[in-house]
């Protein structure tokens, strides 16, 4: 698979704030490449960076191996944070200003097209300003994809909907996806990442702590949940143990990260010989989630 997009040593500061610290990262063809991290992450950010609409401080990035030549947005589909139509225009109107914007020909075929596959077709003379919040998202994904790019750049996408808007979105996501699209999201919701995307990179305070695809982000040190008649004991006998590390408290257990390789068996044989005795010990199923926390907590 060839190169889409790579960074190198991407920074930027607002006054004393450094948003983004010395980001490379790199993201190939047909990927469905998420950049994860909490509010002040430097998601946001990277993206303006990327999409021409924040100047870095210092570093560089290529898009299709040409630079950072403003052309290469034209093979581009992007949505950034909220999406913008005029309120008192439908769903045709509104696209046929995008498609002049993007100089698009064949414009009333284009507009059918991506209607139809973000499933606003019947709703296609609405103004926009009586869409739900998922359509109006569907109505910005169709203007993104309306020019037929090879790439779509997506910022919290199924933010502030309810679970049948995020289901729906997911599914578009993919849909475009299988067709060999590559596709870079940003978000912190995980839950929605784990479904959907095949390679992460995790952002901390505006610096890169990993980059992985989904499956190798997920192989972590395993966790355990124990458990013991004596909290504190119990506790006191973690910090005691080199090979177990505290992860989070779900009273009245704890959970405990270890070395895949450590069996259970000597798990609870470190805790007797430091007078605990387990009456729970049992292995924690993980998400994207537990990883990511334990990831960034290191």
């Amino acid at each position: 698979m060839g190169e889409i997009l790579v960074t190198n040593g991407l920074h930027k500061s607002y006054k004393k704030h450094t948003a983004l610290k010395s980001l490379s990262i790199s993201v190939k063809q047909g990927q469905i490449y998420g950049l994860l991290g909490p509010n002040g992450s430097g998601k946001t950010t990277t993206l303006g960076i990327l999409l021409g609409v924040i100047k870095a401080d210092g570093g560089s990035f290529s898009w299709f191996g040409k630079g950072e030549l403003d052309e290469n947005r034209n093979n581009i589909g992007a949505l950034l944070e909220t999406p913008n139509f005029y309120p008192y225009l439908n769903a045709i109107d509104n696209l046929k200003i995008v498609a002049a914007i993007k100089s698009l020909d064949n414009t009333k075929e284009r507009i059918e097209k991506v209607l139809k596959r973000v499933d606003l077709w019947k709703r296609k003379k609405a103004t926009f300003k009586t869409y739900s919040l998922g359509m109006k998202q569907r109505l910005a994904i169709a203007g993104a994809i309306l020019a037929d790019p090879d790439v779509l750049v997506l910022d919290e996408p199924t933010n502030g909907l309810d679970p049948q808007g995020i289901a729906e979105i997911r599914s578009l996501i993919l849909d475009i996806a299988a067709e060999g699209k590559t596709i870079i999201i940003a978000s912190h919701i995980l839950d929605e990442i784990e479904k959907m995307c095949t390679h992460v990179a995790i952002l901390k305070d505006g610096a890169l702590i990993r980059e992985a695809t989904l499956d190798e982000i997920m192989i972590q040190d395993k966790v355990l949940c124990v458990g013991s008649d004596h909290r504190e004991e119990l506790r006191l006998a973690i910090e005691k143990i080199p090979q177990l590390k505290f992860f989070k408290d779900l009273d009245p257990h704890m959970l405990v990260t270890v070395d895949g390789e450590i069996s259970n068996a000597a798990v609870n044989k470190m805790f007797a010989e430091n007078g605990v005795y387990l009456n729970t010990l049992m292995l924690h199923k993980k998400n994207l989630e537990s990883t990511f926390l334990e990831i960034v907590n290191k």
